[in-house]
């Protein structure tokens, strides 16, 4: 391994290690944009998938009280979501995708730049089980159609007046368990080569450090405080994915 190559292992470790501790989402876009520098794309997805997956365990632990308080929740959105990812991969041989990331894009950036200004964030109080279902569901469609199984989930997370831990309780495995589909399709098609084996051995335990520095930052954040973090992190996953497209156009 180069020298350069290790340095840009470690850059994304950090980097998306550290998103993955405080916020359960959002690290493949701190991480990919090193990754990507000098890995090719397949092998940097099955690297910070796996990085995501094992350090997210350390996000789980965290919230381990919340998960089992209500479990009906969580399968409310995931089981749904993992009917939607081979139907998402199934609608990949028909759609263009660099559109449907396009018009993802546009929305993340227009929903995160008008509820980061707002002095007071909407409420969804009441229960609203078919709509978690349907969010999961089409979360899980993105993610097998775009790679962006989180954007739909952490949208409407960010809107219900849910505490921080209840919140986290949902989303992380929510990623977790749609990361862990793209894992087992990856490896089917043999992602984890030596090469990524040795990545692998740099970036993990680089991850799983740097989430526990924003694990650390998590717990002292509010309840609040964690809801507009999740929208300002839906802001700049827009600008991130808009930015790549643009790039690629390029």
């Amino acid at each position: 391994m180069t020298a350069e190559l290790i340095t840009f292992l470690l850059l994304g470790a950090l980097a998306g290690g550290f998103i993955n501790g405080l916020s359960g989402t959002g690290t493949a876009l701190f991480a990919l944009g090193f990754y990507l520098v000098v890995l090719d794309p397949v092998t940097a997805v099955a690297i910070v998938s796996l990085m995501s997956v094992v350090a997210g365990f350390q996000g789980l632990w965290v919230v381990r009280t919340a998960i089992f308080d209500n479990p009906k929740r969580l399968l409310r959105f995931v089981l749904p979501g993992l009917v939607g990812v081979p139907v998402g991969v199934w609608l990949l041989a028909g759609l263009d995708a660099t559109i449907l990331r396009y018009g993802v894009a546009a929305f993340l950036i227009i929903y995160g730049a008008y509820f980061s200004f707002r002095a007071v964030l909407p409420a969804f109080e009441r229960p609203t089980p078919v709509v978690d279902s349907c969010v999961g569901g089409l979360g899980g469609v993105l993610g097998g159609a775009t790679g962006m199984s989180g954007a739909l989930p952490s949208i409407w997370m960010s809107l219900r007046p849910w505490t921080k831990f209840e919140t986290r309780a949902v989303l992380q495995p929510f990623n977790m368990v749609m990361l862990m589909t793209t894992i087992g399709l990856l490896f089917s098609q043999g992602a984890y080569d030596a090469d990524a084996v040795r990545a692998i051995l740099i970036t993990v335990p680089t991850g799983l450090v740097a989430a526990q520095v924003g694990i650390a930052v998590f717990k002292r954040l509010t309840n609040t405080g964690f809801r507009r973090l999740l929208i300002g992190l839906n802001f700049v996953m827009g600008i991130g994915i808009l930015i790549s497209e643009l790039t690629k156009v390029g």
